[in-house]
């Protein structure tokens, strides 16, 4: 079967291969990166679909439900306390009931990947260097799809959240709920 990254592609996403199946990038991957469909037609069948973070320039959120923790419960729990509603933006479903909602990352702003930030979240960033990727949406992981569940444009990252991730209470992007 051939990989469909038509709808990250459509989002202005950089895509990369990710091995059939699988979520953990090989070796390499950065040099893959595309946003030109032609490229993508020469990708071997079954392969995934990474997302890279810096040159797509967005911010990932992973939110994992899993081991008794709501990475989609904290994220709302964090949402309420900044007193800002639940994002508005390009969201894709995971294999395993999680979310990955998509942000425009800040200008200016270096905004690293992170493991365990919060819990059952982890950020995936342009960061320092190479930046980090998630797995896209077209994607099979354990015979389970990535879709995506909210097509809509990709936000920019709240400053709240921007100053949580950088430590920077001096975001000057000024985003409105």
């Amino acid at each position: 079967m051939r990989p469909d990254p038509s709808l990250a592609l459509a989002a202005g996403l950089a895509v990369f291969p990710l091995p059939a199946g699988a979520k953990r990038a090989a070796p390499g991957w950065p040099r893959q990166i595309t946003t030109d469909p032609a490229d993508v037609a020469g990708w071997p069948d079954g392969v995934n679909i990474g997302v890279a973070c810096r040159a797509s320039n967005v911010v990932g959120l992973d939110l994992d439900r899993k081991d008794d923790v709501d990475g989609v419960d904290t994220l709302r729990a964090l949402c309420a306390a900044a007193r800002w509603p639940w994002p508005d933006t390009l969201t894709v479903a995971t294999a395993h009931d999680g979310l990955h909602p998509y942000f425009r990352a800040p200008t200016g702003v270096v905004v690293p990947s992170s493991i365990g930030r919060w819990p059952g979240i982890d950020v995936r960033a342009p960061g320092h260097r190479l930046g980090g990727y998630l797995v896209g949406p077209g994607s099979v992981v354990d015979g389970r799809p990535y879709t995506i569940s909210r097509d809509l444009p990709i936000a920019p990252l709240p400053h709240w959240l921007a100053a949580r991730l950088t430590g920077s209470h001096h975001i000057t992007a000024v985003v409105t709920p």
